[in-house]
């Protein structure tokens, strides 16, 4: 199994957190959880589905993920190859004219955003390449002719770093009075350049940083009050929701 990571061209920083080369050989079933920014992803070979239950849904070869609520279950034939593009929190809104929040908790196929004939032509010669790095190269050139010349809104980007600097911990209140802002005007300003509300994506952010210290030697009691959980029954709630399991179970399978 191969989850490569490579850092975007300089003109694609600071949008694209970074990309990633993922071969598996193997037919696998596993969880993907909730992230800060929105994943296209690109099969180059083999095919994946989404699990709804025991229903398979199959996807695009090109797809969107927009910001989920919860962990989603996906299915992958043996042999795939696929190209994954993270964004930066704040990037996806430089590529494409619908608001963020139009994907939210939806999986896409790339042709429902982007042109049709154009994301056609980046699978074939996705199909074509013989290496990671044309691969690579391929995604770039693609992103390159969909990047908008506009500016960002320097409020939300703001607001994104104190959430992030926080953990997620930071109170919105808190937040309107640094931004100067209505909760409307900000609410409505977030959800489309980020795609979701900021409690929602504070409760993604603190879930991450749940997630990073659970592999360092501290108790789960230790890591719920650290990260200003009210309670045990409140930490253990909002984590099945994110993985499915329990705290002490999601550890325990590390």
């Amino acid at each position: 199994m191969k989850f490569d990571r490579h850092p975007p061209t300089e003109r694609l920083k600071p949008y694209i957190k970074y990309f990633v080369v993922s071969e598996n050989e193997l037919g696998s079933e596993y969880k993907v959880f909730p992230s800060s920014g929105l994943v296209i992803g690109f099969q180059y070979k083999g095919q994946l589905s989404a699990m709804n239950g025991k229903q398979e849904d199959r996807l695009s070869t090109s797809g969107i993920t927009g910001i989920s609520k919860s962990y989603k279950t996906f299915k992958n034939t043996p042999n795939i190859g696929t190209i994954l593009v993270y964004f930066t929190e704040t990037g996806f809104t430089h590529f494409a004219s619908h608001p963020a929040n139009e994907l939210y908790n939806l999986s896409l196929s790339l042709a429902d955003i982007f042109d049709q004939g154009v994301t056609k032509e980046v699978e074939e010669k996705l199909f074509s390449a013989t290496t990671d790095l044309q691969r690579i190269q391929i995604v770039e050139a693609f992103l390159l002719s969909q990047l908008k010349d506009i500016q960002a809104d320097r409020l939300i980007v703001e607001a994104v770093k104190l959430l992030c600097q926080s953990q997620g911990t930071i109170r919105i209140q808190e937040l309107l009075e640094k931004l100067h802002i209505s909760q409307s005007a900000f609410e409505k300003r977030f959800r489309k350049v980020v795609g979701t509300t900021p409690k929602k994506f504070a409760s993604i952010i603190r879930f991450n940083a749940v997630l990073d210290s659970l592999n360092e030697d501290k108790s789960l009691t230790e890591i719920c009050y650290e990260h200003h959980f009210f309670d045990q029954a409140h930490f253990i709630k909002d984590f099945r929701l994110f993985t499915g399991d329990t705290p002490e179970q999601f550890k325990h399978s590390l």
